[in-house]
């Protein structure tokens, strides 16, 4: 009788604990806000290196690895990610977790007087964004006055005067930009109330 050989395989199974990253342009589910899915953007404003996705007309940030990041922070302050990839198995899983759930719970924060009988309810997000471009754009100006007082002074020498002169002018105009954008924004919204039919009178 031939000698049998025993053939022993050993099959190891290897769990990928690598943490998911994202990029602008990827499809991704964010299920705190939606169960539909967002595409995620580079921040429109320039101004952060981070990605966004827009809800209720408001822009939202994250990191790499999908942490929600406020919109006055450099970095997150979350233990767990937000975002997940649009991939049918998240979708079902999503689904599958969600199933009769309320996907986001709304917080209203009532600053009105008794006697307001017109009432704007609007995303925290959208006003931390206006009140963030409002703190930087007073910054750029205490800086600007700042710039006239050295320059008024005689403090710096004149052709150092003239190139900062031509970088507060590109500054001023792209906050310029920024600004009237937010201003075009408050001014859809008021446009539907009172004070934009007094104006349009």
């Amino acid at each position: 009788m031939p000698n049998s050989i025993r053939t022993i395989s050993n099959t190891q199974t290897t769990t990928n604990s690598t943490p998911a990253t994202f990029k602008a342009g990827d499809s991704v589910l964010c299920p705190s806000l939606s169960l539909n899915p967002f595409v995620l953007h580079n921040d429109p404003y320039g101004k952060r290196k981070l990605l966004a996705l827009t809800y209720d007309d408001s822009h939202l940030y994250y990191d790499k690895q999908g942490y929600f990041v406020p919109a006055c922070d450099k970095q997150t302050g979350d233990y767990q990610p937000s975002l997940f990839h649009d991939t049918p198995a998240n979708r079902q899983a999503i689904a599958t977790l969600y199933s009769g759930k309320k996907t986001s719970q709304r917080t209203v924060i009532d600053m009105t007087e008794a006697n307001d009988n017109e009432v704007i309810v609007m995303s925290s997000f959208e006003l931390s964004d206006i009140a963030c471009d409002l703190e930087s754009a007073a910054v750029v100006i205490s800086d600007i006055g700042k710039l006239l007082a050295l320059i008024h002074y005689e403090k710096i020498e004149p052709h150092v005067a003239i190139s900062m002169a031509r970088l507060t002018h590109d500054t001023t105009e792209t906050w310029h930009e920024l600004l009237q954008g937010q201003l075009g924004s408050i001014k859809e919204t008021l446009a539907m109330t009172r004070y934009g039919k007094e104006g349009s009178q």
